[in-house]
């Protein structure tokens, strides 16, 4: 069974879309509390903070977009941006790399992490 790759980029986008909704059901949550004035704004207020984390998420996200890679999808022949060593196109979920020694590789995101330096005792 393969799995279903994103960008990153827009992995962290869809993050971000759910915090507003998480945001807005919280604040609806709130809203069943209209006896308790405490607890209501207790609810309105972490529901605001919900939302306030997803702009931070969209403006850090915008910020890292603009370094990002862009590079042409061999497939579809659309620029696409790249964080890291691999990345899916946004359009055609092809695997895209820029180091020439996973070129040929089976798609895996555990390239883009660093790996564990070895310490001496």
């Amino acid at each position: 069974m393969k799995m279903k790759y994103s960008s990153k980029i827009n992995k962290i986008r869809t993050f971000a879309l759910s915090l507003i909704f998480i945001g807005f059901i919280i604040m609806y949550i709130g809203l069943l509390f209209k006896n308790s004035p405490i607890l209501m704004m207790l609810f309105m207020f972490l529901g605001f903070l919900s939302i306030i984390a997803s702009c931070v998420v969209y403006f850090m996200i915008g910020m890292l977009s603009t370094k990002a890679v862009q590079v042409v999808c061999p497939s579809c022949n659309k620029v696409t941006k790249m964080l890291g060593r691999v990345d899916i196109c946004m359009y055609c979920r092809e695997p895209l790399t820029l180091d020439r020694k996973l070129e040929g590789k089976e798609f895996d995101e555990t390239y883009n992490r660093k790996k564990n330096k070895v310490t001496k005792l």
